[in-house]
């Protein structure tokens, strides 16, 4: 029997198409920021190495689809989607797939992402192995686990964390191998855009979530801390090129993200006030806004002096 999405398209379950709902391609975007970031600080510092950027964004897309069966899979087992969400279809609680097939595909994905990640640690050394590894518990202890993550309040830091620094400057490491100042302070823009995408999920879906005894910080906090939180991390996202001036002081082209503040400005109003499905359009312009800037700092970063 076929299963019907939101938009009314019929989906076979078990098809390629029902995989494709799991694994959620239009979230991919927010994995490849932090790796695009990542090679231009390797490229500006002169240790850019193909094999081990392309690795990188293998890794990072692996991880954020592990995470997206992750989810999909143990938010059904512990009731935290029901059939009144308000975002897009779920794979597993629409029946388009069932938990085992999830849960088989999402260790064959992490196997994968094990067998890249091992390219890596030849390349750059143990500590990748650490970083990779925190990198896989945080992708699936999101949701799963004795204690879930995004089910407490934690889900915004270890975005921020994962999708900023740890993968802007991992991925910068892996190529040049060096630390450097100006890939910790590329990688927060990044990191913070990157959580602004899940602060709209939550407002989006707070009303459930509050049902379901899902503790984010906007059903802890409220819609106006969490529009707040949103305005503060925009805000500073876009205070960062200003650095990067003040630190080379060559003003151009390192304003170039700044380009997209028209943008941002206008989906911070509207997140003022939408509610319901109305954000879910706000969710895909969050990771249109994330992508890119990300792709305008690169080139700031690759081309500045």
């Amino acid at each position: 029997m076929n299963a019907r999405t939101k938009t009314g398209v019929s989906i076979v379950p078990g098809s390629f198409s029902a995989w494709v709902v799991g694994i959620r391609p239009k979230t991919l975007p927010a994995a490849l920021a932090p790796v695009l970031v990542g090679t231009a600080i390797a490229i500006r510092a002169g240790g850019f190495h193909w094999g081990a950027a392309l690795a990188a964004m293998v890794s990072a897309l692996l991880l954020q689809i592990a995470s997206n069966l992750a989810n999909d899979v143990f938010d059904f087992e512990q009731g935290k989607d029901t059939a009144g969400r308000l975002g897009p279809v779920r794979a597993v609680q629409s029946g388009l797939l069932s938990p085992q097939q999830v849960r088989t595909g999402l260790i064959i994905v992490l196997l994968f992402c094990l067998t890249v990640g091992s390219y890596l640690v030849g390349k750059a050394g143990w500590p990748l192995i650490i970083v990779g590894l925190a990198s896989i518990l945080s992708a699936v202890a999101y949701t799963a686990g004795p204690f879930p993550l995004g089910y407490h309040g934690l889900g915004d830091l270890f975005v921020f964390v994962f999708f900023g620094p740890v993968a802007v400057i991992g991925t910068a490491y892996v190529q040049c191998e060096c630390l450097s100042i100006e890939a910790v302070w590329a990688s927060i823009p990044i990191g913070l855009l990157t959580t602004n995408i899940l602060a709209v999920n939550n407002l989006r879906d707070m009303a459930e979530d509050s049902r379901t005894g899902k503790r984010t910080l906007a059903v802890r906090f409220g819609k106006r801390f969490a529009t707040r939180q949103t305005r503060y991390c925009w805000i500073v996202a876009y205070l960062a090129p200003l650095y990067f001036c003040w630190v080379t002081r060559r003003p151009w082209p390192l304003l170039l993200p700044l380009a997209t503040l028209p943008f941002a400005h206008k989906w911070y109003k509207a997140v003022l006030v939408a509610e319901g499905r109305a954000l879910n359009a706000l969710l895909a312009m969050s990771a249109q806004l994330l992508f890119a800037y990300s792709v305008l700092f690169s080139v700031s970063l690759v081309i500045s002096p």
